[in-house]
This record gives structure tokens, sequence and C-alpha cells, in this order.
């Protein structure tokens, strides 16, 4: 197998977060692992605050490259990514592209998608959210206007101002929210009193509302909570999901934490076995990564798969959306394609 990759500007169509004047872009790093005639390709998505760097990436590749100098057909990227996740304790993005490259590349080499090679099947089309920036009430109503296919918004949250953000939205909408808050709220009666008035302005789950180290208090919250409660911050990987101890009653996977759809699918198998809901998530990724992720639709009861939505110059061609919903395709591998003009190496 030979591997290469090549960093890529991700532009934003609109900025969102905290305000319209944070983030335009992001950098992602490409990767494409060839094999007796046949090409897959991943993705590395590295977010400021994702905390990896081009630089450590790139170096991480080239540490890999040995690793992946194999001449059969009959490789399990189960091993491989084992071995792969030997050689750091970090780049965990920097692995998750290495993986859904392999995984794509055995789907190319068995003809057949990800989703029938791991029995999943073909999911039906599932409603994505979309996410909406606080920012002034005059753009929040255009944002609102700009998402009018989409049947669920997602809202960040944890400042003083959440339920003054959530009655601006709801003067213009009575769409199902999802409410993300990073760990923003630390008193528990406060976080229990706030999901029930959120409860009562449809909202449908709530996304890690207070800091990782407070399970306890986490604990309290969810056995009361009238909606899902989603850890985010408290799951990046497999062995996260023993530590949660009953704290929130679902799970974001997102691929750049997990180190790609190798493990990935075991967290999601892990959840449903334990009885936590899976929601589907994205960093700032294209197509590339968001339809590897998206294979995995069958295990999921939410997602949160629209960033191929925020961007200028999707470099891929991968899952389609239609009226908010996230529709697979029956290309082999992962689905995707590139687009040759925007993304050649």
């Amino acid at each position: 197998m030979i591997l290469s990759y090549k960093p890529f500007i991700l532009e934003y169509k609109h900025p969102f977060g905290v305000s319209s004047n944070t983030r335009t872009s992001t950098t992602s790093v490409f990767v494409k692992i060839e094999h007796n005639g046949k090409i897959g390709y991943g993705e590395a998505c590295l977010p400021v605050y994702l905390g990896e760097t081009v630089e450590g990436t790139l170096a991480f590749f080239e540490i890999a490259k040995p690793v992946l100098a194999i001449n059969t057909d009959h490789f399990s990227p189960q091993e491989i990514r084992q071995e792969i996740d030997s050689l750091s304790k970090g780049n965990n993005a920097a692995k998750a592209a290495i993986d859904i490259a392999l995984n794509d590349l055995l789907g190319k080499l068995a003809e057949k998608p990800f989703y029938d090679l791991m029995g999943l099947g073909k999911s039906d089309a599932m409603p994505t959210s979309f996410t909406i920036g606080i920012d002034e009430e005059q753009k929040i109503e255009q944002k609102i206007k700009e998402a009018s296919e989409f049947s669920v918004l997602k809202i960040k949250a944890g400042t003083k101002d959440d339920k003054a953000l959530i009655n601006i939205i709801r003067k213009y909408t009575d769409k199902q929210l999802y409410v993300d808050v990073n760990q923003g709220w630390t008193d528990k009666q406060m976080v229990l009193d706030m999901i029930f008035w959120m409860n009562e302005k449809n909202v449908i789950l709530v996304e890690q509302p207070m800091p990782v180290a407070m399970i306890d208090e986490m604990a309290w919250v969810t056995e009361q909570s009238p909606i899902p409660t989603i850890a985010d911050e408290s799951v990046k990987r497999l062995k996260d999901l023993e530590n949660l101890k009953g704290s929130f009653s679902g799970i974001n996977i997102k691929l750049m934490k997990s180190t790609g759809l190798t493990e990935a699918i075991e967290m999601a198998r892990y959840a449903k076995q334990n009885n936590l809901k899976v929601l589907l998530g994205c960093m700032a990724e294209s197509s590339c990564a968001t339809s590897a992720m998206a294979q995995l639709m069958q295990l999921a009861d939410y997602i949160d798969l629209d960033a191929p939505n925020l961007l200028k110059n999707d470099p891929f061609n991968g899952v389609t959306y239609k009226n908010g919903n996230v529709y697979l395709n029956d290309r082999p591998g992962i689905g995707v394609e590139p687009i040759e003009s925007l993304l050649d190496f």
C-alpha cells in the first residue's frame, strides 16, 4: 500500500459559533491509500479546538507509512488500527484519516459499501440537525431562513443568555432543537430546571451540560431529565464509555476523536448493548469523513452531520442532502469521489 496526503483549507459559507466574527476556515489533511489499482480516501479534520496541528499530523503519517507497506488484499483494518494506535498517545484525527481510508479501500476491493461490509445494511434517510450560531437577532432570523429545509436545528449554549437565545429562535420557528452546552453549566439544580424548561420549548436532547469531572452531579441530572443527555467531551474513545457510570443517557460519537470507523462502530454497538442513545456527530469535516460517519446511520438514534452544508469548497462528492435528510449512496467503500479540480494529489 502507498500512503500519500495533502493539507487543504476548508472554507465556510457562513461563520458559526459564538458570533459572526469567529471561524471562517479550518484545515483538513486528506489521505489516499493506493493498492492494486484501487484508492481509499480519508480525512483528518483539524479545527483549532481539537488541539492537533497540520505539522504534527504530517509527521505522524510519515511514521505510519511503514505499517502500511502491505502487499495483500486480505488486510485487517482492526489489526492495522491497533498497530497505528500504538505509534503515539494522541494524533486521533490522523489515525482516523488512515482508518477511514483503509475501510474505504477494503470496500472498493470487495466492491461493497462499508455498511454492507459491516453487516449493517443501508440505512433509510435520516434528518440531520443544522447548526445555528449565537448571533444578533437579525442574523439568527436570517440563518433560520437559510436552514428552511432542515427539520432539526442545533444551537450552542452555556452562556448567561441561553434562555434569551432559545426564546429568540422560538419567535421564528418551532422546529426541534439540539442544545450543545459544551460543559457550560455547573449547578446541578439549575441544570435540571433548565432542562425541564427546554423540554417545554421542544428541545429534544442536550449535549454535555456539565464539566467532564462532574460525573455524580451529571448522573443525578440524567436520572431525572425528561430528555436525553448526551455525552460529548466526556467521550472520545471506547474505553471512555465504561467510565460514564450512568451519568448520561447517550453518547456523541465523532470520528476525529474515535480514531476512525473501526472504533466508532465498536462504540455504537457498545452503546446499543448498554441502552445508550447514539448521536453521530462531526467537527467541520468535508463530505469525505461525513460520508464515512453516515455509513453507521443504521445504529444511530440521532445525527448531526451538517458540516458539508457549511462549506464553500467541499472537495468530495458523497452523501446527498435533500429536505434536511442525509441519503446514503451505493458506491463501494465510504461512498465518496474526489472533485479533482479542487483536490489533486
